[in-house]
């Protein structure tokens, strides 16, 4: 199940994770940088246009405005086995009332990334593992 990263730690790469924060946020955008990791055998990724952020107490939803390092449906991205990849989605901006969100991609079929209750920070940048 996926899970949130509220402090990232040492079980993510040094060069990842520098790589990842080169991305900076823009005001009024909120940036999740993703990791996955490709297990023993590996796996194939990718994000569908159908991807959003869900305010819990509103009815606002962030759209997906950009990727980076990840491909779009119906493309895949391939990660090596026993690899850490890392990718970054960039959303339009949640309301300033917003203080908890869902991360939902919103898919016809099953698996589809999920990461219910993520609580805002000041920052709007998220570091999430999509394992």
């Amino acid at each position: 199940m996926p899970t949130i990263i509220t402090q990232p730690s040492v079980t993510i790469d040094t060069d990842l994770l520098a790589e990842l924060e080169t991305y900076v946020s823009d005001i009024g955008q909120v940036v999740v940088h993703g990791i996955c990791r490709g297990g023993v055998e590996g796996t194939m990724i990718r994000i569908w246009p159908t991807t959003y952020l869900f305010d819990h107490h509103s009815d606002h939803t962030s759209e997906l405005v950009y990727h980076e390092k990840i491909s779009s449906f119906p493309q895949w991205t391939e990660i090596k086995p026993n690899k850490d990849f890392g990718f970054t989605l960039v959303f339009s901006g949640l309301p300033s009332s917003c203080v908890i969100f869902d991360l939902v991609e919103v898919i016809p079929q099953s698996n589809g990334f999920y990461i219910p209750a993520i609580v805002r920070n000041d920052r709007d940048v998220y570091y999430l593992d999509f394992s």
